[in-house]
């Protein structure tokens, strides 16, 4: 029987890799989940993993999501939903530190249609960037 003090609701051992993303919170729901699977954002063990794909203890797991890429290790499969404390004991984080604002803010971007910068343009980014 599922173990109901931890919601794991697994007897096998194994869990969805979209339903065990979402269940120790990496994504906020289990349809952005599914949807990273797709487009090939999340990694098992090295490979592309559909949303129906099994993860079990010990598997490897990179998420790129929300402009990082996260890097856990699945300590205990879940296949529902658990709190912050719980989810915490469920993984081993292995993810880089967050870009700090000063890191995130050096990135530019220019107007969508736009076109190419001018040489004016182009010589006043290279002087921000400290060529």
């Amino acid at each position: 029987m599922a173990d109901e003090s931890t919601g794991t609701g697994s007897e096998s051992g194994s869990a969805r890799v979209d339903a065990w993303i979402w269940s120790v919170r990496l994504t906020k729901t289990r349809a952005i989940a599914a949807t990273a699977c797709r487009a090939g954002h999340v990694r098992v063990n090295g490979e592309r993993a559909k949303p129906a794909q099994s993860v079990r203890a010990g598997d490897e797991i990179r998420l790129y999501h929300a402009g990082r890429e996260r890097i856990v290790v699945v300590k205990r499969p879940v296949s529902k939903r658990v709190g912050p404390p719980v989810a915490a004991e469920c993984l081993i984080d292995n993810s880089p530190p967050p870009p700090t604002p000063v890191e995130a803010a050096v990135v530019g971007t220019r107007d969508r249609g736009a076109g190419r910068p001018t040489k004016r343009e182009r010589r006043e980014i290279d002087s921000l960037r400290a060529r």
